[in-house]
């Protein structure tokens, strides 16, 4: 597998880079904060096509591959874009896969729609704290056999839920969002959340890599800025080695995650498994790299006025969305060892 992007890819990061870097500026990230979403660069996000960029074309999306979508949702997370852009995907992917789900995608495309994924099934009528819920019209969630839409009632804010990393968290329970549309039952139903979840992971794991790319850069522009001693203190051998460290980690968390947007794409039996993978790898390394930047600011990188505690905070929240990643680690395990034998492994060239 080649593992590069085409230069399809490259354009598509060059738009989505500019028009993250136009809409999510700093001051826009900061003010969005309270409610965890920014309506204005939704709208321009929806006049891009991109929530539906991973829907076929034949249901009126864009047709984009996985790695398509990884190349935008990078984009989103080096800006911490205050959109839930990765959940939306996931939720029209799981939509396109279902008849029913499909009359829903059009309202998606044009904007009238905002559908996000619950990334846990519904227990006793709750499925916990769902991203994005906040701010959607729709949530796509699995209930016993059954995959549903669940709606909620127009007019009727759901709660938001404080969070460490200002996202437009909410819980959702079948009582508060009263419209209930089965999509599928049965093995589909949970063929059809299972995949979409995967997708998830690799779209979260991409926006975990913006995040640690941001913050590395951060961190290297301080680093020779900061004096201690009368020079900069990018000349001491411990700040050298620690964001080395980063950036060497950085470079192998880039090449999982590409590996599993490859592995969804290509049909790959460890599709399911590298995408955990990746999701695990990006978020430890996407927080070790943020703390390490914060630490080199000293005491200013607590501080609001200083950018890195956006990328800090996000680091962490948004790898725990899921849960404890104890959890994941576990799966992972059943992924890689199945009582059947061993995996088989695949090589990668870059």
């Amino acid at each position: 597998m080649d593992l590069s992007l085409t230069e399809d890819q490259r354009s598509l990061k060059e738009v989505f880079a500019e028009l993250f870097a136009k809409e999510a500026t700093p001051e826009r990230v900061r003010a969005a904060e309270a409610g965890g979403h920014d309506e204005a660069l939704w709208r321009v996000l929806v006049g891009s096509g991109a929530p539906t960029m991973g829907v076929p074309e034949e249901l009126g999306g864009g047709g984009a591959s996985t790695a398509d979508l990884v190349v935008v949702v990078t984009e989103a997370g080096r800006r911490v874009a205050p959109v839930p852009l990765v959940e939306v995907l996931a939720a029209a992917d799981a939509l396109s896969r279902t008849d029913a789900g499909g009359e829903l995608l059009a309202g998606v495309g044009e904007g009238r729609v905002l559908p996000v994924l619950a990334l846990r099934p519904l227990r006793s009528g709750s499925a916990g704290p769902v991203p994005g819920a906040a701010v959607a019209d729709v949530v796509v969630a699995l209930d016993g056999e059954e995959l549903v839409a669940l709606s909620r009632p127009a007019g009727q804010a759901a709660p938001l839920l404080p969070n460490l990393g200002s996202a437009a968290l909410a819980e959702v329970t079948t009582a508060g969002w009263s419209g209930r549309r089965v999509l599928a039952t049965g093995a589909e139903a949970r063929r059809v959340y299972e995949d979409a979840l995967s997708l998830w992971r690799v779209l979260t794991a991409a926006a975990l890599d913006g995040v640690r790319q941001e913050a590395l850069r951060l961190g290297v522009e301080y680093v020779k800025e900061r004096h201690a001693f009368g020079v900069p203190i990018a000349w001491f051998q411990t700040v050298q080695h620690r964001l080395a460290d980063e950036a060497t980690a950085g470079d192998g968390v880039e090449l999982l995650v590409h590996e599993a947007a490859w592995a969804r794409d290509s049909g790959s039996p460890r599709a399911a498994a590298l995408a955990r993978m990746a999701l695990l790898f990006a978020g430890e390394t996407a927080f070790s790299t943020s703390a390490a930047s914060l630490h080199f600011h000293g005491g200013y990188g607590y501080t609001l006025e200083y950018d890195v505690q956006l990328y800090f905070r996000r680091a962490k929240a948004w790898q725990l969305a899921l849960g404890a990643p104890r959890h994941e680690l576990r799966a992972l395990a059943a992924d890689l060892f199945p009582p059947a034998g061993p995996p088989v492994l695949e090589e990668a060239v870059v």
